[in-house]
């Protein structure tokens, strides 16, 4: 359904990066440089525990509520496409392309994929 992606109707609820605990105290950060702004407000110490989340299911249900789900707090980011391509739909089909690339069983074609196109990410989460 690419009239919803062109029409800017599709979004993603963003999960937090880190969970950070500090005696009764907790904060989410979203990105490394909000987890740094966290640790020179609080310090960093051996009462500060820091947990990575690499991916969802390493959160409880409450969690994911508080974090991701619930309307009130939520981080909502709008799915977008480039608009630069001359023929019509194309943006969408080298989307679909590369999403075919990226999560198919084929290792070669992503491992290619991700050499040739490491240069031009700005933000990179290993």
């Amino acid at each position: 359904m690419p009239r919803l992606i062109e029409e800017g109707h599709i979004y993603l609820a963003q999960p937090p990066l880190y969970r950070v605990e500090k005696g009764r105290n907790l904060w989410y950060a979203y990105s490394d440089s909000q987890l740094s702004q966290i640790l020179e407000t609080i310090g960093r110490d051996a009462a500060c525990r820091i947990q990575r989340y690499k991916g969802l299911g390493e959160m409880d249900a409450e969690q994911l509520w508080e974090t991701t789900m619930d309307p009130g707090r939520r981080i909502l980011l709008r799915v977008t496409t480039e608009h630069s391509r001359t023929e019509e739909g194309s943006t969408l089909r080298d989307t679909d392309r590369i999403f075919s690339i990226l999560m198919g069983s084929e290792v070669e074609p992503r491992r290619d994929f991700i050499l040739a196109n490491a240069q031009y990410t700005s933000m990179l989460d290993v």
